[in-house]
């Protein structure tokens, strides 16, 4: 009787402290941020080394800066816990919470002094797309399926201002990433395509792509910007400390990798517009 006393005592005992080790959440010692792969991996991993000794200095953890193959296989490394931070595309982030409730964005970048931008559609100079009624019955280029401005917003544009609809009036090519859309259509292999306009004025300022070779055909809608985003179940103190880090941040060189000018505080709701722009386009998150 009294064994049975003492096993059910410790039971007890080892079920509040766990009860206490999940009340107060996941705290590692390392934190793995993930970065959207919409440029080449190995450029962002670079740019990305000031944010990584930033991060180390102010939350005192070893950080991993991660670039995953594509948009879908970084929603799915957030979903199994496999990252614990991670800077999302507008639409990826989207669905990376249909699939993920839990996690938090908290963050969003500032350009311009606004929590906004742009999709730029482009051709080639030498293309014959020069309206978007030109794109009808002509390849247009997009990045990943899961990108905002290189799929979801400029797709919803060509058919709210031109009435085509990727389905039946035009053929979509999904090229995976931003510089490679710009590269595509610069080089002739595509007549007309779009990407992230922060994205395309960088390529022009570092030489990747030449700017006398394309023409800016038009800019969508503001676009929510690019979210920070969290795994919900960490630690409460460590969250505070992993939203200051991003709210406080003023260094060029760290910003600079997130091609924005700071950051402020966001929520889901600020992504509810993309929900809606996914809903008039016809497309099932559950299934993308």
């Amino acid at each position: 009787m009294i064994r049975i006393i003492f096993i059910v005592t410790i039971a007890a005992i080892l079920s509040v402290f766990s009860g206490i080790s999940l009340a107060e959440g996941k705290n590692p010692s390392r934190l793995r941020v993930a970065l959207l792969p919409d440029e080449n991996a190995s450029t962002l991993i670079q740019n990305a080394q000031p944010l990584k000794a930033y991060l180390e200095e102010t939350l005192g953890k070893r950080i991993e800066i991660i670039v995953t193959t594509d948009y879908s296989s970084m929603i799915e490394a957030m979903r199994f816990g496999r990252i614990e931070v991670a800077y999302f595309g507008p639409f990826s982030y989207v669905l990376a919470k249909s699939r993920a409730p839990g996690i938090e964005p908290f963050a969003v970048g500032i350009e311009g002094g606004s929590p906004t931008y742009h999709s730029v559609l482009i051709a080639g100079v030498d293309s014959p797309v020069r309206t978007l009624e030109d794109i009808r019955g002509r390849s247009f280029g997009f990045g990943d399926q899961a990108s905002t401005s290189s799929h979801l917003a400029p797709r919803a544009h060509i058919l709210s201002h031109a009435g085509l609809d990727g389905d039946s009036d035009y053929r979509p090519v999904h090229l995976g990433t931003h510089d490679a859309v710009a590269r595509a259509v610069q080089a002739g292999q595509i007549p007309a395509g779009a990407l992230s306009k922060a994205i395309y004025d960088v390529l022009v300022e570092r030489g990747t792509i030449d700017a006398d070779r394309l023409v800016e055909l038009e800019l969508t809608a503001p676009i929510p910007n690019y979210p920070i985003v969290m795994q919900g179940d960490l630690n409460a103190d460590l969250k505070a400390d992993i939203r200051n880090a991003f709210l406080n941040m003023e260094d060029e060189a760290v910003l600079r990798a997130f091609r924005v000018e700071g950051f402020a505080a966001t929520d889901d709701s600020a992504y509810d517009i993309l929900r809606e722009t996914a809903s008039v386009l016809n497309l099932d998150l559950g299934r993308m």
